[in-house]
Order: structure tokens, then sequence, then C-alpha cells
């Protein structure tokens, strides 16, 4: 009878562990402190220079990541490659003129052109429109009686005196891009802007590199100019006119004056990459979770001191690297996921979103079969406002879950209350967040789509965005907890019955 009750216990004793390691929380044990740390200190080490798109310190970032999936055996992700390249484009002069009535004005003396929207032209005018500060808002509207359609347009920098724009921020109508973008669709096809800060003592011939060269239409040639310009277009009314403008205002008036502007550039291209790597799902592969993090940063200064960029991104990069891993071990034993998970790093987020805007609008997998695009930015350290808190090492901040669906805000509370149990902290979800996390990240391109979307993110602290943030001030064990997270998310939007319901409008601030 012993024998009997010692062979039942050691055979369910089988049994359970058997269980254990049939369960999402073995999977996500592989999620490890230190294997999230010898991941860092290569993605975040000297060598990556760091991450700048593009670089060789980014395409050193992105042969570990690729090298790393195709050791776990992941499906390339774009056909038979894991990289999915865009083209970027980095404009530079090569000669520029300025000349009124036969008298040439000398660079940075007294003009400079705008090298990021200008395109290689000649021009020559017999006339200009003085716009006066080229604002339009409200009753103030200089183009109200011309028609500037293929003409050179002046107007002065700044805003008149006691002037309150209806929008503020990078919308106003008073920022110098608002009033280019005005002047253009009032059909403008050259711009002097007359800037008081000149003579100006240096003029960087190369732009930065851009992801756009192909534009629906150009812009107008834009220049900022000295007063010494102005006063020999407009004569008499243009000399001091800074000071005028603040006293007895210049009305609109058409200037006679011949002026010829040139502008000559090249243009370089250079391409990035996102790397992609899948895991194929099972009765349901062709419907797909995302999972995304950056793994660019901010490069280096002076080719001496290198921003490592170790929390802003490393550390969402690391942690798609272990939850591959993890993913890759539940599929070998079995228990691999319905859905296909997509892992995907992408490039140029420092610089705009590039790698994410380029696969929103390039999609390998279609959008509308995408559930959920799960988003890691910044979770290796405890943010400023959690330093002194009783949560400051279990806590993550939740943004997205309560847009474009209903489902996501249950599924995650479920998840977490089940797995996790982290504080999670959705305060930057609030719709008049000044922040504006939520656009400021990868995941807003498929929230844009309309793929619903969760960002996870740890908040800034003192080394956000300077040199000093290192893989040594990271804390592994509080990201390998929120990692966890992810990874117990990403199981249930694989593995349930339905996609994602789609079922609330995407809302946008005013003015952004």
């Amino acid at each position: 009878m012993k024998k009997i009750f010692l062979l039942t216990g050691i055979v369910l004793s089988v049994l359970s562990q058997a269980q254990k390691k049939n369960t999402p929380p073995f999977f996500a044990a592989t999620i490890t402190a230190e294997d999230l740390k010898k991941h860092l200190y290569v993605i975040a080490g000297k060598e990556m220079e760091g991450r700048d798109t593009p670089s060789p310190g980014l395409e050193k970032a992105a042969d570990y990541i690729e090298n790393h999936f195709r050791s776990l055996g992941l499906v390339p992700g774009n056909g038979d490659r894991y990289r999915q390249s865009y083209p970027l484009y980095k404009d530079s002069m090569i000669s520029t003129a300025l000349k009124v009535n036969g008298v040439s004005f000398e660079l940075t003396k007294d003009f400079q052109p705008n090298i990021t929207v200008n395109h290689t032209a000649e021009m020559r005018f017999s006339e200009a429109f003085f716009a006066g500060y080229g604002i339009v808002d409200g009753d103030l509207n200089p183009y109200k009686d011309i028609n500037v359609a293929g003409k050179l347009v002046i107007m002065m920098e700044g805003s008149p005196s006691g002037y309150k724009p209806s929008v503020t921020g990078f919308a106003s109508p008073a920022n110098v891009f608002t009033k280019i973008t005005k002047a253009k669709e009032k059909g403008a096809i050259a711009i002097l802007i007359i800037y008081g800060n000149y003579p100006r003592t240096a003029f960087n011939r190369s732009a930065a590199y851009e992801q756009h060269s192909y534009e629906e239409s150009l812009a107008p040639q834009t220049f900022t100019v000295s007063e010494a310009v102005a006063e020999k277009i407009m004569g008499a009314d243009g000399k001091g006119i800074i000071q005028k403008m603040k006293t007895s205002p210049v009305a609109s008036a058409v200037y006679k004056a011949e002026i010829d502007l040139s502008y000559f550039k090249n243009t370089k291209t250079a391409y990035a990459s996102n790397v992609i790597g899948v895991l194929e799902g099972t009765d349901k592969k062709d419907e797909y979770v995302m999972i995304t993090a950056h793994y660019d940063h901010v490069g280096k200064r002076n080719d001496t001191t290198i921003f490592y960029g170790a929390d802003d991104d490393g550390s969402g990069t690391v942690s798609i690297l272990e939850l591959a891993e993890a993913y890759t071990k539940a599929k070998a034993a079995g228990k691999g996921p319905r859905r296909s998970i997509v892992f995907m790093t992408v490039s140029g987020e420092e610089k705009g979103l590039w790698g994410s805007e380029y696969y929103s609008n390039h999609p390998v997998f279609p959008l509308e079969k995408t559930t959920v695009d799960l988003n890691i930015d910044m979770v290796g350290r405890i943010g400023s406002e959690y330093q002194k808190d009783k949560d400051s090492v279990n806590y993550v901040y939740v943004i997205g879950d309560d847009k474009l669906s209903t489902d996501l805000t249950p599924i995650t509370d479920m998840v977490n209350a089940k797995y996790s149990k982290l504080k999670l902290d959705r305060k930057y979800n609030e719709p008049n967040d000044p922040n504006r996390f939520y656009f400021r990240s990868d995941h807003y391109n498929f929230a844009e789509k309309g793929v619903p979307v969760i960002f996870y993110f740890n908040g800034t602290h003192a080394d956000y965005h300077r040199p000093t943030d290192t893989p040594d001030k990271i804390n592994y064990k509080l990201m390998s907890k929120r990692a966890q997270l992810v990874f117990y998310t990403a199981w249930e939007m694989a593995n349930r019955e339905e996609m994602l319901k789609r079922d609330m409008k995407l809302e946008k601030p005013k003015g952004f």
C-alpha cells in the first residue's frame, strides 16, 4: 500500500511540474534581469556610438538584433529578409545668391537660404509684396486684397505688439513655418523674412537627414534677410523697418524692384531599416500581434560625447529580444500562440517616428489584420515622479489603452491582476496631458491607421536624452517585471478568440 501511495505521489508531482511548464508564468520567467543586462551592455555600448539614424552604430545594432532573431529561428519579417529598409535624404547647398537692383548681397552678412525647404532654382522678380508679419488669424489677413500667386512675398519675423494668437504652440499663426505654409497656400513661390540678427557669424551648408524628399508640391524658396535688403527693395519704408513696425507699422503694399534669387543644391541618399522577426501562429496565423520598440537614439556630439540611450530605448529593444526568446521557447514546448507575433525594432524614432511611419505606410502584414501594437519605449528606470514613491519598483505607465478599443483596458487590468500585479499608472492618458506622450512614440503611427495600441513607459528622469543614460543605471529587475507584463498581455491578445474591437474614434488635441 505504501508503495502505491508513493507511486501515486510521484505521478501527481510529475504531472504538477509538467503543468507548470505549460503555463505563461513558466515562459515569462525566462525573461530575466541577467539576460536583459547582457543584451543592453551591447546595444547601449560604446561601439554603437549612440545609434543615430542613419549611422554605422545603428547598423551594428541592427546586425545584433537580426542575428538574435535568426538564432531563435524567427521567420524573416520582410520576405526573405529581416530588414525593411527605407530611404533618407540629406540636402547640401552648392551655391546661392541674392541681388537687388544690380547690387549683390553677401551670404551670412545680409541673407541666408532655408536649406530645409529650398530647391534648385533661379528666379527673377520685378516686384515684391510686403505682407507685414505674414500672419493670417481672425481679422489679420495681409493677403485679403491682393493675389500673390507666383509672386515674391516679404514679411517680418515675429508678431505685432499685443497680438494674441488663436492657437498656441507649433501651430500658432505667428510660427514661422505656419507663415510659410500660409504664403504657400496663397500661391507665393518665394519668401524673404526680415530678421534683426544680421550680420551672422556662421552658416551650415548641409541640412539634417529627412525622411521625405518627394513632396506633392514644393515649398516657396525661402530666405531670411537683413534690414539692408528690405531697404534696397522697399526704399524709405524699409529703412529701420523692425523699429517702424513696433511704432508706426508699414502697411502691406507692392514694391517695384529687380530681384534675383538663386539656390543650387545636391542630395545624398542613405538608408535605415526596421528589423522584423516573426513567430508564426497556429490556427490564426494570418492575424498579428505587433510588439515594437525603437532601437535608435540620438548618436554622438563632436565625435567624442556618446548619448548611450540605455533606457531610451535600449531598454525596449532588449525587452523585444527577450520576449522573442520567451515566445520561441513556448512554441518549442507546444504552446505557441494562435496568432502570429511580429517582433519589430524600428529606427528613426528620435528624428520623427520615421521607421514606424514607413512601416505603417508600407505594412508587411495587413494592418486590418493586426489586432494590437504593444510598444515599449523606456522601461528600465524609475521616473522622476516615482523616485520617492512607495511603488517605485513596482509600477509602469500604461498609455493609450483607453483609446480605439474598449477591449484594451479590461484585458490589461485582468492580465496584470492575474500575473504581474504592477501599479498601472494611467496619468498620461488624460486628454489634456501637456506632455502628449501618446503622440510621441512609435505606437502612434499604428493608432493613426486604426490599430489599437498600448505604450509602456517608465517616465522621464534626469538622464533623459543625456550622455548619462547608461546601462549601469538601469533597474534590471524592474525592467524584467515590465517586460513580463508585455509578455502576458501579448499572450492574451494572441490567443483570444476574437481580434480586438475597434470601436472608439481617434481623438487629437486642438492644434496638434
